[in-house]
């Protein structure tokens, strides 16, 4: 579920990040543009303890100013998952972007169509192999995950990655080997889905 949820919320917010940086001209761009690069740049137990000192700092503003007590659990898990892939969609997209012609959107407008019926009939459905690839790639990273989740995971919460390493602390089993293949198999598959579908035209 964790994974799914990531997955579609980094999908759009990742999507929306591509097109703007695409198109648009701001300022800050540079740095936002750098910013964003991060999560794939810097090594991940980095990344983790960053996102842990952020709902830290964040739980402890809550329930100084609001009365908020909040948890660790799913939810940080899910937002983490979102931070570190999201940016792996906005590049996967921005390569597809890349190769995208717009003289098509232009031929849409000249013949009638407004700006969101060009997005939605011309733009969208070029762009959708790439979206995609980079849905299959933000899903990869989000049920491999095990670094960031533990870190921010809290009591009770737990993913495939931490069930098989709980299990592997009480010693190899079967069970172990068996849920090892199926991540990794599923690993591959998802990877190699992404590759194909950034290389289709």
């Amino acid at each position: 579920i964790i994974a799914l949820v990531s997955t579609a919320v980094s999908t759009v917010i990742g999507t929306l990040t591509a097109l703007a940086l695409d198109r648009f001209r701001f300022r800050a761009k540079t740095a936002f543009e750098g910013a964003m690069y991060l999560p794939i740049i810097v090594p991940e137990i980095v990344m983790a303890i960053s996102l842990l000192v952020f709902f830290n700092t964040t739980f402890t503003l809550l329930d100084r100013w609001l009365g908020l007590t909040l948890k660790f659990g799913l939810g940080t898990i899910t937002i983490a998952h979102i931070a570190f892939s999201f940016p792996f969609v906005a590049v996967v997209v921005r390569a597809r972007l890349a190769d995208f012609d717009r003289t098509l959107e232009q031929a849409a407008q000249d013949l009638g169509a407004n700006e969101w019926q060009t997005f939605r009939y011309v733009t969208l459905p070029l762009l959708m192999p790439g979206i995609l690839a980079g849905a299959l790639l933000a899903f990869t990273l989000s049920i491999d995950d095990f670094v960031i989740t533990f870190f921010n995971a809290g009591i009770g919460a737990t993913t495939l990655p931490l069930e098989i390493y709980g299990r592997i602390r009480r010693g190899i089993t079967p069970e172990v080997n068996a849920l090892s293949a199926v991540l990794l198999l599923a690993s591959i598959a998802l990877v190699l889905g992404s590759v194909l579908l950034q290389r289709r035209r």
